[in-house]
């Protein structure tokens, strides 16, 4: 099993020349001194292979970096995040869990401040109305707090800022509670739980919650946002490298992760490794938005969500491109990654960067439309 075989861009239907474009803009923006991105890698996959992927830049931000590692480790940061989820789906499908419950019937102390109401189906499409991180993060970090101190916050401390089921805001901590659900359901960390249950099977050695086990001279250091300069709990210390936080915290390499891309095209199984049924993998990377009555119809419509896997939103300006429709299903992270699978098309891009996203998310669209603009 393993990697998927590779191909020429000719042999996938791909215009090689459009795909240029988008090396010949990473290498621009890789090189020299005033270079706007540290280090990048792109790779594109079609129907069961790849084109070889491409590495541009140095090993992290430093300006004296050495080059960027052919198997160098990148953090994915929120892309974690529908990883987290198919954890939680896998217990779906094994009658352990139920989408429509409320979270307290699997976490009772979750009921405080009012969070009763909360379904399990709100964790896992950003509706739950949960802040993104606890007002204390930054003191938890900065004290190196275990996990286990992060999820208690989640559970007993955090205030909704709307109802459950009501409106759509981006949120780390309810995939942080998901991961103690799956935790609790399994009797094993969720690190554990992917290991053995998702990597392992398909012979991810590259991939992993948390970078313990793997060289760290592996991991490829990325750029960190103003309130981590000169700290201990940057995104490049020990400390948050080895947490392993269930809603950034994935180290993998563009072609490990490509095979996950696949398995998804494939409906939940490859090389002969099923994780989940395809009506699963269908709910999973469609719009789930619709069956949330209270959502206002605008909100349903123009920013949909599946189960962990966020949908195309044209139009936005988180838009993954504006030549993707709003079949197509992804998902970003603030180290500046991203990756967008479209079904109809039978393909895939996984673009892995060290810039923070924020400073200049037109950068990934940029680069997104080139690839996009490259299947024929």
């Amino acid at each position: 099993m393993g990697h998927l075989p590779h191909a020429t861009a000719e042999e996938l239907g791909l215009d090689e020349r459009q795909l240029q474009r988008a090396f010949d803009q990473l290498r621009q923006w890789t090189e020299g001194p005033d270079a706007p991105l540290p280090s990048a890698a792109l790779l594109v996959g079609r129907r069961g292979r790849l084109v070889p992927p491409r590495y541009f830049g140095r090993q992290g931000p430093e300006p004296d970096a050495p080059p960027l590692r052919r198997d160098g480790m990148f953090l994915m940061a929120s892309i974690t995040k529908p990883v987290t989820c198919l954890a939680a789906m896998m217990l779906v499908e094994r009658g352990q869990l139920v989408l429509a419950d409320r979270v307290t019937r699997y976490i009772p102390d979750f009921a405080a401040h009012h969070k009763d109401e909360t379904l399990v189906l709100h964790l896992l499409t950003h509706t739950s109305g949960l802040p993104d991180m606890l007002e204390n993060n930054v003191e938890l970090r900065r004290a190196h707090a275990p996990l286990e101190r992060f999820i208690q916050g989640a559970i007993r401390d955090t205030v909704p800022l709307f109802p459950a089921g009501t409106d759509v805001r981006y949120q780390s901590m309810g995939t942080l509670v998901l991961a103690e659900i799956v935790q609790r359901l399994s009797g094993q960390t969720i690190h554990e739980f992917l290991r053995r249950e998702v990597f392992d099977p398909l012979q991810l050695g590259s991939t992993g919650l948390g970078s313990r086990g793997f060289d760290r001279q592996r991991l490829v250091r990325v750029q960190t946002p103003d309130y981590q300069q000169g700290s201990d709990f940057d995104w490049n210390s020990r400390y948050w490298q080895e947490l392993g936080a269930p809603w950034g915290g994935l180290f993998s390499t563009p072609e490990d992760f490509a095979v996950l891309c696949q398995l998804l095209l494939d409906g939940g199984q490859h090389g002969g490794v099923r994780l989940l049924a395809s009506e699963t993998v269908r709910r999973m990377t469609t719009n789930r938005l619709h069956e949330q009555p209270g959502l206002p119809e605008a909100v349903r419509r123009a920013t949909p969500w599946g189960l962990g896997w966020r949908m195309n939103h044209p139009g936005a300006s988180d838009s993954w491109s504006d030549l993707l429709d709003r079949t197509v299903f992804g998902h970003t992270g603030a180290t500046g990654t991203m990756v967008w699978i479209d079904r109809r098309r039978e393909g895939f891009c996984v673009l892995l960067t060290t810039a923070q996203r924020s400073q200049a998310p037109w950068r990934l669209v940029r680069l997104s439309n080139m690839v996009a603009a490259a299947f024929r």
